[in-house]
């Protein structure tokens, strides 16, 4: 992983599958699941779904939003908001994309 001015280098676009998440490891914390959609943008928000805990990485991508595999919870990638009726949040990192290379900004949510 690349830095500059407090954004980290992750990965390539096609490191992340298509409509799929990659997992950014985090010691100590809570993991972060990148996630690419099917028109290739990608959003980056905590690996924990705000419901039961359920790893969001693991759910299925459809549009810009993510169901959580345990009890089928939907989050918004970009605002990182349960989908109604559900409520909760989980916390977003901004990203952004240089040409095919994607950085992580690690500061307060996008």
């Amino acid at each position: 992983m690349a830095r500059h001015t407090g954004w980290i280098r992750i990965c390539v676009l096609d490191d992340i599958p298509a409509l799929g998440a990659r997992v950014l490891a985090q010691d100590g914390g809570t993991d972060i699941a990148l996630f690419r959609t099917a028109d290739d943008r990608v959003f980056a928000v905590a690996d924990r779904c705000p419901h039961k805990g359920g790893p969001l990485s693991q759910g299925l991508v459809a549009g810009d939003t993510v169901t959580c595999p345990l009890h089928n919870w939907t989050i918004g990638l970009e605002s990182g908001e349960a989908c109604a009726p559900d409520v909760g949040c989980v916390r977003r990192y901004p990203v952004r994309m240089e040409g095919d290379e994607v950085w992580l900004s690690m500061a307060a949510p996008a």
